[in-house]
């Protein structure tokens, strides 16, 4: 059985109040509207197809809901993304979960029909020609993934079946061991396995994106040598400005851009090893990153939902006992506030990107980089893979 604290731990990527909803009421949000921005924050942004590398919304919890869908789809014309990398598999669990096949079908399935109850918000993304602006228009992309390979089993051959149905990212490993490789939170830091290496080449013959987010040192080191074709790396930060296992080292992201990698900046309490961290330390991130793998190589993957949170007293409550099974569970060290949140503060909005664009503006970044930062690079990785 499934408890609360697993639910809550293993939907990272949609974020706490999407997590909740498997488990409770899922908290009030507030309205997607950006009254404090009467002005473009970033005037090319309408003319850029921004990427999120790691990110979701709640319709499949908010199904029969016309109220709560309404919001998502509020959100989702606020936040004019581009795409959102999706998580569509169980993750987070033992490798000796048998429905985890099942269950990532399911899902699947579950966002092809959503998209087709909102073609005018949503579609699957199936090939680089979906990662356009004239493609998409005012609708936001699903790029559907895994975040680990627990729904492969020991059959490579299920690689094909979900690249049928959709899939385009693979993620090897979440935090713990699975039967491909050492996820973060493994002390062993083993790398990958035959049988990793084995999914890594069936990933790159069946054009569908390596992700090495969540990986041990090993398993991001091996899979990036392994890859004949440039991979990701999601969701992460520098280990060189917060030393920790979520983190990745600049060795690892130098490798990584050699082979024509990207490393998405996550928006998680990982950007720092004491308080909170705000918007500062996200760009903090992205300029370190840019300084060790170049601007080609930068992305955004924030592990949180499209949509902004309303911190109600409610989900305050909540978000302590989140934190605190978070590191009971050793996800975050001891010490660390107890109202920590999985969001930054100040880039509470649905138009996230765009606000962030507009601070690396005003920084010195030219245009051009920018766009690549906020989605041209992951455009061109999995462009190059797909086709």
């Amino acid at each position: 059985m499934v408890t609360r604290r697993e639910v809550l731990i293993g939907a990272g990527l949609a974020g706490l109040h999407l997590a909740a909803g498997q488990a409770a009421e899922p908290p009030a949000r507030k309205s997607t509207a950006n009254p404090a921005s009467p002005t473009p924050a970033w005037p090319p942004y309408r003319n850029t197809f921004a990427i999120d590398g790691a990110s979701g919304f709640g319709f499949i919890y908010t199904e029969g809901d016309a109220a709560a869908t309404a919001k998502e789809l509020e959100a989702q014309r606020a936040a004019g993304v581009g795409a959102v990398l999706t998580t569509a598999a169980p993750q987070g669990r033992f490798w000796l979960d048998d429905d985890a096949f099942e269950r990532a079908r399911k899902t699947v399935g579950q966002w092809h029909a959503i998209a087709q109850r909102h073609p005018e918000h949503l579609y699957i993304v199936r090939d680089g020609a979906d990662l356009t602006v004239e493609r998409r228009g005012e609708r936001t992309g699903v790029i559907l993934g895994f975040q680990g390979t627990e729904p492969l089993g020991e059959d490579v051959g299920r690689v094909q079946l979900f690249r049928d149905l959709g899939v385009r990212v693979i993620q090897l490993t979440h935090n713990r061991r699975n039967l491909v490789g050492d996820g973060c939170t493994e002390p062993g830091n083993a790398g990958l396995s035959n049988y990793g290496h084995a999914v890594i080449a069936t990933l790159n013959e069946k054009k569908i994106v390596v992700d090495l987010a969540h990986g041990a040192p090993r398993t991001v080191s091996e899979g990036i040598a392994a890859c004949k074709a440039p991979m990701l790396i999601s969701h992460t930060g520098c280990r060189a400005l917060a030393d920790l296992p979520r983190n990745v080292h600049d060795a690892e992201l130098r490798a990584m851009a050699k082979r024509g990698g990207v490393a998405g900046m996550i928006f998680w309490p990982y950007l720092r090893t004491d308080t909170q961290p705000m918007a500062v330390d996200v760009i903090r991130h992205i300029e370190h990153a840019l300084k060790v793998c170049g601007e080609d190589h930068v992305g955004i993957g924030t592990d949180i939902g499209v949509a902004p949170i309303e911190r109600t007293p409610a989900f305050e409550k909540d978000n302590r006992e989140f934190m605190k099974g978070m590191v009971e569970d050793g996800i975050f060290e001891k010490g660390r506030p107890a109202d920590l949140y999985t969001f930054i503060p100040d880039l509470n909005m649905a138009n996230r990107f765009e606000v962030l664009a507009g601070m690396l503006s005003q920084r010195g970044h030219p245009d051009a980089r920018i766009a690549k930062i906020l989605g041209g690079n992951f455009a061109r990785v999995m462009t190059e893979v797909w086709g």
